[in-house]
């Protein structure tokens, strides 16, 4: 869309000029967690202050100040009084301080989708309770920014943004000339922000473009007048937002001062709450300003892979808590103060994905990177510490709701997603050997072995049918089992079942991978020397293979190589299920950038991939795919659940649960290698070298990174990503201990979504409790817009659509028990449902 012709079409019209005072916070990199919260308070204090002392100056003249995270809140109001937080929070009413929803400023191309939800909720909480009308986020001074960020913001309440570069500690060198100033920054699902990101002007970050636009006000009114008289930006509203620089804090009234002497009669000059400029700029020209739908890829994002095991640890729990809040969902229809108890744990959890992120990853500041290093341990443990509780206590509590019904020992096997599956479940066992167990729904034995994983022994099953968000339960009985053929074969080095026949050398790397279902497709290639799941070693046969287990329902072989680093691969192939399951772990320290490699006899092939909040086309946008062609790098994408490579007839689906990032072929800082086909996922390292993240791992020595693969014929996006989820999201077993019956002795499904496109994506108790009803978060991975029936058992008795962080928005449509509404495409929507008050469901 081009610019409008508005020049000179007002040639009368004052200009208005908005500058915006905060203090840009560098947290952990300019002061540590304490040198923070007494600079947080010490400035709010003295901006209330100026607040009340400027009160009777003309409304654009009085003092306003920004925060730029919800943490400056979460701190004050832990360590003042409610009577000083009050007053707080009155000041935000009045449109004199303002707060987004971000918790700091953060990189976001590692974190998964529903961490970033996560990561505002205490913004939510904050908007719920004290009515407060918030609708800006910002994602600050890094150079990149994600496409699906705009969707996750605009779903959660976000109206405005604006972005602001460092500049520096950057590998980019096109930052001074962007196609739009101001713009829509617009999803796939046509949802929008607002956002001002201007071109960063030749002086650097202390002026219009960088993360400081206003250090100087007076230059910045200056630069402003400019900037309305340029062909980029043909309007008479215009903002400079930003003070702070990397200082510990500022307290200053120079944005009164300035506002008032660089008034005149061709300007009004505004001190801003930042709201105010996009409210007035989307009045004017907000029917007008062009749309942008781009992905600019990841710079300070990647330094969290400095800390790979660690980050993962993050991405594990944010995937556990799947499992976790859909047990609780269950559990608390009985009891609606369930888990009540870790309100606080929970709370300090999502505030902790708020936090994990924080953009200075880059580590080279005052604070060391020893503090950083362990700060951010501090952080992933409160969160893995909440989900690991909630997990343990939903899935005993939930045992206790369905009755045993016999002396013979039960389980039950629970599927957290929201489609029937079939796949292995693993309950914990140390009795007799010589069992079998029996599916109570169907009375059939099923096939099962014994196994060790991690020094503890279990027993697997091959569990069939497992209903949506529900179970099903088991019983072992002291009786040998069946005799069964093997799930798989190995020998010299060829593994193989019903599905595929894989080569592989000692070291894990997969060299041949033949589809039989699609007359012996040959998958695998070697791509620049490495084949699948390479670390480096490529056909080098150094090493051991031994089989681990194998059983008439899975076969486990281990594979030990030293090439190029100390690693174990542990490879798995299924009876009844067309998947490879692929344990990688390296087992020594390192300071290297490393990759497994995953690469293709696929020509002509397109690969997609989940970024945050949304799935990209891998190419540029001149070539039909999602990514910028300008002020972009494009060596190292976002990799959350999946990435699939397809040439349109066949292709292959590579399933990432640990990992953050990956390289299409060659790819380099400004070149998207689109033709060569191979994705190199990135297990770790300072990609920018070793003045920039935290040096060799923090000292971690022991890094699981797991991948799963199945092939298609045609790339779909929901099958890609029902696939993954059922890798990432393992059925959960848990002993049956109830004596009375509340849920079914047999089967239970609690929920059911219609179109097998429309995923659920979250299901937990509301925020505010499990009496205020279920959340229920879907997502549409059509290209088209779905109508959904959601049901419930029990049924549905009142549902609301809500924002992403659970603030209501409208009722929604209920008929005959069920919840009705149109899912958008590309679109994740949330939803509040209360239930009836059933006590026993059968």
């Amino acid at each position: 869309m081009a610019l409008p012709n508005l020049l000179f079409a007002q040639p009368t019209k004052q200009t208005q000029f908005y500058i915006s005072n905060d203090d840009h916070t560098d947290y952990m990199w300019t002061g540590n967690e304490k040198q923070y919260k007494e600079a947080f308070i010490k400035m709010l204090d003295y901006y209330i202050g100026q607040s009340d002392k400027t009160a009777n100056l003309p409304a654009p003249y009085q003092s306003r100040f920004n925060c730029d995270g919800s943490y400056w809140l979460w701190e004050y109001e832990k360590n003042k009084s409610p009577a000083e937080f009050e007053k707080l929070i009155s000041k935000i009413k009045s449109g004199h301080i303002s707060v987004p929803y971000n918790a700091v400023v953060s990189c976001y191309g590692a974190s998964p989708t529903e961490g970033i939800l996560r990561g505002m909720y205490y913004a939510g909480y904050l908007q719920r309770r004290y009515n407060l009308d918030l609708d800006q986020a910002v994602a600050m001074e890094n150079q990149t920014l994600p496409l699906g960020l705009g969707s996750l913001w605009a779903g959660a309440g976000v109206k405005y943004s604006w972005k602001g570069v460092c500049d520096c500690a950057s590998q980019m060198k096109d930052l001074k000339k962007r196609n739009k100033e101001v713009y829509w920054y617009t999803g796939l699902d046509n949802s929008k922000v607002l956002m001002k990101w201007y071109s960063i002007a030749p002086g650097g970050n202390k002026q219009l473009g960088g993360y400081a636009e206003a250090r100087d006000p007076a230059l910045a009114v200056d630069q402003l007048t400019a900037l309305c008289q340029s062909p980029a930006h043909p309007y008479h509203i215009a903002g400079a937002f930003g003070f702070g620089w990397d200082d510990l804090q500022t307290t200053t009234d120079i944005f009164t001062t300035t506002a008032q002497a660089k008034t005149n009669a061709q300007r009004q000059v505004i001190v801003s709450n930042q709201s105010d400029y996009f409210k007035a700029f989307e009045a004017a020209y907000g029917k007008v300003i062009p749309e942008e739908s781009l992905a600019y890829g990841n710079e300070w994002d990647l330094y969290s892979a400095s800390m790979a095991e660690l980050s993962a640890k993050v991405k594990r729990s944010v995937e556990k808590l799947r499992a976790a809040e859909a047990m609780a969902s269950l559990v608390s229809q009985q009891d609606k103060n369930f888990a009540g108890n870790l309100a606080d744990l929970k709370k300090t959890a999502w505030m902790a994905l708020g936090l994990y992120y924080e953009h200075d990853w880059t580590a080279d500041g005052p604070v060391s990177r020893e503090d950083r290093a362990a700060w951010q341990r501090k952080i992933e443990n409160q969160l893995t510490t909440y989900v690991d509780t909630l997990y343990n206590l939903s899935q005993q509590k939930l045992g206790t709701y369905i009755k045993t019904s016999s002396n013979k020992t039960q389980f039950y096997v629970f599927n957290p997603l929201s489609w029937q599956r079939t796949d292995v479940c693993d309950f914990p066992y140390t009795g007799t050997k010589n069992v079998r167990v029996i599916d109570t729904q169907t009375n059939q034995e099923v096939p099962s072995q014994l196994i060790k994983s991690k020094g503890k022994e279990f027993i697997r099953i091959l569990a069939t049918d497992i209903p949506s968000v529900g179970y099903k339960v088991f019983e072992i009985t002291s009786s040998p089992a069946k005799a069964l053929p093997k799930a798989a074969t190995y020998a010299n080095q060829v593994f193989e079942n019903s599905f595929y026949k894989l080569k592989i050398t000692n070291q894990g790397v997969i060299t041949s991978f033949v589809d039989k279902r699609q007359g012996n497709k040959e998958y695998a290639a070697q791509v620049n020397g490495k084949f699948m799941n390479d670390l480096g070693s490529g056909s080098d046969n150094i090493g051991s293979i031994v089989i681990e287990h194998e059983g008439p329902v899975s076969v486990t072989i281990l594979c030990t190589g030293q090439k190029p680093l100390a690693h174990t691969s542990r490879i798995t192939l299924f009876k009844e299920i067309p998947r490879v399951d692929i344990e990688n772990q390296i087992t020594q320290n390192f300071g290297e950038v490393q990759s497994w490699a995953f690469s293709y006899n696929l020509t002509g092939a397109d690969v997609w991939h989940e970024e945050t909040g949304t799935i990209l086309k891998a190419k540029p946008v001149i070539q039909g795919g999602n990514y910028a062609t300008q002020n972009a790098r494009f060596d190292w994408l976002t990799l959350n659940h999946f990435a699939a490579i397809n040439n349109g007839k066949q292709g292959i689906t590579l399933s990432n649960a640990d990992c953050a990032f990956l390289k299409l072929g060659n790819s380099a800082l400004t070149n998207l290698d689109t033709k060569t086909a191979q994705i190199s996922v990135l297990a770790g390292g300072q990609v920018d070298g070793a003045k920039l993240g935290i040096l060799k791992q923090g000292g971690d020595s022991l890094f699981t990174q797991r991948f799963a693969l199945s092939t298609n014929a045609g790339f779909n996006a929901a099958a890609s990503m029902r696939f993954s989820l059922e890798h990432q999201n393992p059925l959960v077993a848990g002993r049956i201990t109830g004596t009375q019956t509340i849920y079914s002795d047999k089967t239970y499904s609690f929920l059911k979504v219609s179109d097998p496109n429309v995923l659920l994506w979250s299901l937990k108790p509301a925020e505010e409790g499990a009496a205020k009803g279920i959340i229920t978060r879907l997502w549409n991975f059509k290209n088209n817009n779905s109508p959904v029936k959601l049901s419930f058992t029990p049924q549905i008795t009142t549902a609301h659509q809500t924002t992403h962080v659970e603030t209501d928005l409208n009722k929604a449509t209920i008929l005959n028990g069920s919840l009705q509404e149109t899912i958008g495409h590309h679109q994740i929507k949330t939803f509040r449902v209360v239930l009836e008050n059933a006590k026993a469901t059968k």
